[in-house]
């Protein structure tokens, strides 16, 4: 069985490290950069699975299309 559902970031269910890039994209105000990103790249919808990932595996580049510096990254650590 196939479930769709329309959410936004703030609402998605993330996990393990993806969870952290996604809190992060709240805390620099970029939900709606990121949220038109996912919707450009996949305009047909996208799998949590697979937007977890995004967020968890490809987080560098996640900031780098949103223009979150990796600087402030470094610091939180």
């Amino acid at each position: 069985m196939r479930v769709i559902t329309e959410t936004n970031l703030a609402n998605l269910k993330t996990w393990s490290e993806a969870t952290n890039t996604k809190q992060r994209i709240i805390d620099e105000g970029k939900e709606k950069e990121f949220e038109a990103l996912i919707e450009e790249l996949h305009p047909d919808g996208i799998e949590d699975g697979t937007l977890n990932d995004i967020l968890w595996f490809e987080s560098d580049w996640v900031y780098e299309q949103l223009g979150i510096s990796e600087e402030e990254e470094e610091e939180e650590e």
